[in-house]
């Protein structure tokens, strides 16, 4: 019975590519008291593999803790695996702001002694007492209260390229070092403030509400979902982002993008920019901020040093890193002095640039277009795209707008589309239509008409 994977990464890419499918990234979590993570961990790999699922997945005595990957065609058959356990009947999916079909490429299911290293000893308070769950419009209006303190419980990596406002970011590289730090920040405010806490999807924040519980703090709230269903919120009820820039997410996008704000610099060159890259070098893999100009002409390597040894011969790299405590991870935290311009600890809430794409989107949207749906799959050996049409009415003769992170904006002239099967002059609010489309499209496309 297969319980590993038997393709390397680059297989699994081009399988998923030639399948055409679109697929959804997602996490989610669960404290619970699982008898035997080893079993546990054994059944939901021989389950999810069957659907082709992949990601990176922790399970522990406590819990569960998921990052995945997924065909769409599969999401309710893979909410039956999770139903089949009483403690994920009804789970929150956190399903990502930008989808990419690329975001896992392997099933990777480990058996921990917690699902976040937290260095807390459980027995000691209750971890069932956590904080408040505030929704998004909840979140916000708590951060306008002047008694509160909002507090990012991500690492220094992750706030760095997007935080919310007015936040204490703790200069950290690893989600236990942040307990004690705020603990004694925060001695003399336990009866008389807010202590509002967030992260990527909530999951650290349920763990930390209690433990500052237990520290006696009295008003204690989280942002239920994190940062990833506070930006579904947002876009669903049409509420202003409290957060700026890009949220830092724990597979191969390393990002995704809230509002169209670049808070942070290249570090190798100052230049604004928020985008993340592994060190090239395996003996190193140092994770660091990077725009394209200094990514050419560095090759993805953090130093002139990373740079040498990439360029020597396989055997001799070996040779260099051998016996020695190499960065060989996706998620090296550690800093470098070769970052000239890395500003741990002293975040800005001020922009010190824009997102191109996502600033032309919006004006867009503004002044010459207005949406009409979004994208629902894209055949990929017929190029025909699926929309469902959620306002105003389409017809033939419309020019129309496809716009995403990844797709940019495509504009076409509707000749003839599809509505159940049958071709029709115009499609109202709630109808499924399908027309041919010359480019790839994704999940987290838009639909949009463009008017005059």
């Amino acid at each position: 019975m297969q319980l590993y994977n038997t393709l390397s990464a680059e297989e699994r890419a081009i399988i998923i590519d030639d399948a055409g499918k679109q697929r959804l990234t997602l996490s989610f979590y669960a404290y619970a008291k699982i008898q035997d993570p080893k079993k546990f961990r054994d059944d939901l790999f021989i389950a999810w593999n069957a659907l082709d699922a992949l990601g990176r997945i922790y399970v522990a005595h406590e819990g569960i803790n998921a990052q995945m990957s997924i065909p769409e065609e599969n999401l309710e058959t893979f909410r039956a695996t999770l139903e089949v356990y009483d403690f994920m009947k009804g789970i929150r999916l956190n399903e990502a702001v930008e989808h990419d079909d690329h975001s896992f490429l392997k099933l990777t299911i480990k058996v921990r002694d917690k699902i976040v290293a937290d260095g807390l000893n459980d027995a000691t308070f209750d971890v069932t007492n956590i904080g408040v769950h505030l929704k998004a419009k909840e979140f916000n209006e708590i951060l306008e209260d002047p008694n509160t303190i909002v507090v990012d419980f991500r690492n220094h990596y992750e706030s760095e390229v997007g935080h919310f406002k007015n936040a204490i970011t703790p200069d950290v590289e690893t989600f236990r070092e942040s307990l004690p730090i705020i603990n004694e920040q925060l001695q003399n405010h336990k009866e008389d403030k807010n202590l509002v806490m967030y992260c990527t999807g909530g999951i650290r924040c349920e763990k930390a509400s209690a433990y500052f519980k237990h520290q006696g703090f009295k008003n204690v709230f989280q942002l239920e979902g994190g940062i990833i269903n506070y930006a579904k919120q947002l876009e669903e009820e049409g509420l202003e982002s409290k957060f700026i820039g890009k949220n830092f997410v724990f597979d191969n996008r390393l990002g995704e993008r809230i509002t169209e704000d670049i808070i942070s610099q290249c570090h190798q060159c100052g230049k604004p920019c928020d985008n993340h890259t592994n060190c090239e070098n395996d003996g190193c893999h140092l994770l660091f901020i990077q725009c394209d100009e200094c990514k050419s002409a560095m090759e993805n390597c953090c130093s002139t040093e990373c740079l040498e040894i990439i360029h020597m011969p396989l055997v001799d790299q070996v040779r260099l890193r051998t016996g020695k405590q190499v960065g060989n991870k996706v998620f090296r935290k550690g800093k470098s002095e070769n970052l000239k311009f890395k500003h741990s600890g002293e975040l800005s809430d001020t922009a010190l640039a824009a997102s191109e794409k996502s600033v032309d989107i919006r004006q867009k949207v503004k002044v010459k277009k207005v949406l009409l749906g979004k994208a629902e799959h894209y055949y990929v050996k017929a190029k025909v795209g699926q929309f469902t049409i959620e306002n105003q009415e389409l017809k033939v003769g419309d020019t129309i707008l496809i716009s995403g992170p990844t797709t940019g904006d495509q504009e076409l002239v509707l000749e003839k589309f599809i509505v159940d099967g049958v071709e029709t002059a115009a499609a109202k609010i709630g109808d499924k239509v399908t027309f041919e489309v010359p480019f790839r499209i994704r999940l987290s496309d838009k639909l949009y008409k463009i008017v005059n």
